[in-house]
């Protein structure tokens, strides 16, 4: 499979082993995709690179080929080849996105971090197959990031978007529960990424399933 033909992101599960509350992280995953989680970053920055790539092989083999969803890895490209991941996840410090392009080949997927409206005009013009703007609303699991963009921001980016006749998938993530998810969806987003609200969930399978509520409604 091109993974780079790959739009449904939907709900999309970025991962934070210090969140999960003491259960293991590849346990966690698993519950959230056999739940119906659509994609999954591997996001672990305190994570030293043998580690990291050692986590990375084993949820590619038991998440990307085994239920073929696929694995994201953020920041790293080396870590992305390395491992076979279905692609890699950029923010405006990483490498810039044609030299990510040129290593990792057409066929995997690179999604792009735009913080501003400033970066959400240059991201259009980028080759990726997802641009996330965030964080969405204020949130504790990053500390770096941009005022929040809201709900009235979400809606001037998708306003944006189809203005320009971009195609390219609209993602957010920051704050996204059970309770706010529908109404970023209805402002024109189409895939929430979510990090405690399934890593920490006591239910990993209700959760995900109240989640994926949200975008039938």
């Amino acid at each position: 499979m091109e993974w780079s033909d790959f739009r449904d992101f939907g709900l999309y599960l970025v991962t934070d082993q210090d969140l999960c509350l003491g259960r293991p992280l590849v346990d966690v995953v698993l519950q959230a995709v056999q739940a119906g989680v659509q994609a999954v970053q591997i996001r672990e920055k305190n994570n030293n690179t043998r580690d990291f790539l050692a986590l990375a092989k084993v949820l590619v083999k038991e998440v990307q080929v085994r239920y073929n969803i696929p694995v994201i890895i953020n920041d790293r490209v080396d870590i992305a080849l390395a491992s076979g991941a279905a692609g890699v996840h950029l923010g405006q410090s990483d490498m810039p996105v044609a030299d990510a392009r040129r290593l990792m080949g057409t066929r995997r997927i690179i999604g792009l971090t735009a913080p501003t409206m400033e970066t959400l005009e240059r991201a259009v013009k980028e080759e990726v197959q997802y641009i996330a703007v965030s964080p969405v609303f204020p949130t504790e699991t990053k500390k770096d990031t941009a005022p929040a963009w809201g709900i009235e921001g979400m809606r001037r980016a998708r306003a944006f978007l189809d203005e320009q006749k971009c195609t390219i998938p609209l993602m957010t993530i920051g704050g996204i529960n059970t309770r706010n998810a529908q109404e970023i969806l209805q402002a024109g987003v189409e895939s929430v990424a979510v990090v405690s609200a399934i890593c920490s969930a006591k239910d990993i399978d209700a959760t995900v399933k109240e989640f994926l509520r949200a975008f039938q409604k």
